[in-house]
């Protein structure tokens, strides 16, 4: 994917993060990771030394005395904001096209890993069904036993454990997304995951009952 920042717009973003009240640094890494919606998360590598610089140059005071490692803005640092405010809105404009182009291109590559995925479990249940022992001449499928009480018993327990399954998944997903929720994180590109994953899965799963 494209560069995200260019050339100082991580350092004013930074800053502009510190506007709010006090944040350690991993606290702006997910700052920056939320706001693009989780497509893009800087490395330490990244924002630490740019930290370090403001410190130097006297936007930032680094502090250890209510939490360590914390940073917060200067009067240095809130003078640059301010003087900066038309940059800023350009620099937020920006991102704004960044994040949905981020979007769209994991979309496209959730839609496209989903499809090969998709392809591949229908071509394993179709190898799976061939290479199945035929049933003897005038006699019932290997594994079924027509319509017969012991394959309808082995038919209903494979069902509930299928059934078991599906539900600890909702359980699963439902629990993370109250989660994320509470915390402002889904999207609609999480909704659109959502459904990709889950139309894939159904027609994966429909290829092994027929």
């Amino acid at each position: 994917m494209a560069q995200v920042f260019a050339h100082g717009q991580l350092r004013l973003y930074l800053l502009s993060l510190l506007e709010s009240g006090p944040k350690l640094g991993y606290e702006l890494i997910v700052a920056l990771s939320d706001r693009f919606g989780g497509t893009y998360r800087p490395s330490a590598g990244t924002v630490y030394p740019r930290l370090a610089r403001l410190e130097e140059e006297g936007l930032v005071r680094r502090s250890d005395e209510r939490r360590k490692g914390e940073y917060a803005l200067t009067d240095a640092g809130r003078a640059e904001i301010e003087a900066r405010r038309g940059d800023l809105a350009a620099l937020e404009e920006g991102l704004a096209e960044t994040v949905r182009a981020r979007a769209q291109a994991v979309r496209a590559d959730v839609r496209g890993s989903m499809s090969g995925l998709r392809a591949h479990l229908a071509a394993a249940a179709q190898d799976a069904r061939a290479s199945a022992v035929p049933p003897a001449a005038g006699g019932p499928a290997a594994g079924f036993d027509g319509g017969s009480d012991g394959g309808r018993t082995e038919s209903h327990l494979h069902r509930v454990d299928a059934e078991a399954l599906l539900v600890r998944f909702r359980d699963d997903v439902r629990a993370e997304l109250r989660l994320s929720d509470a915390r402002g994180r889904v999207d609609q590109l999480t909704v659109d995951t959502v459904r990709t994953v889950l139309d894939s899965a159904l027609t994966a799963v429909r290829a092994t009952l027929r």
